[in-house]
């Protein structure tokens, strides 16, 4: 996952109604504004089309995606945790949780869903690589 600049202009004005378009493109957009580096108004947009549809785990996911992209860990965390409820075969969910739960500080909540993920997929180095470093850092604090 990138961080973005997140800039003031990343986000919406105060007030501003509903987008134009309809969930699907809401989605479109925000996936758009997060490649393009401003996850921040991706998290606001996304965030309307996960309320107008709840149980929609690509919409979720990208929300996710642009909640930790602009710092919103917290919020990353209970998003992914969301997918992984709803379907505890998305070890990338796993691994987004992990991370987000790191960024908050709370290593030992992190290293259960990086060994999940790392478990589901071996071959994803990036995941292996995130569990030895929570896994390292823990270590660390024990023996301090």
């Amino acid at each position: 996952m990138t961080q973005g600049k997140n800039d003031p202009e990343d986000s919406p004005a105060p007030g501003q109604g509903a987008p134009a378009g309809d969930v699907y493109d809401w989605y479109q957009r925000g996936i758009g504004l997060l490649k393009d580096g401003s996850p921040a108004a991706a998290a606001a947009l996304l965030e309307r089309a996960a309320e107008a549809e709840p149980d929609s785990r690509s919409i979720r996911e990208a929300l996710a995606r642009a909640q930790f992209n602009s710092r919103q860990y917290e919020l990353a965390a209970r998003t992914f945790r969301w997918i992984v409820d709803a379907n505890p075969a998305e070890d990338y969910a796993y691994f987004g949780l992990g991370l987000a739960l790191w960024r908050t500080g709370d290593m030992e909540a992190a290293q259960e869903p990086l060994a999940i993920a790392a478990a589901m997929r071996p071959d994803e180095r990036h995941y292996v690589s995130a569990l030895r470093s929570v896994r390292a850092t823990l270590r660390a604090r024990r023996q301090a």
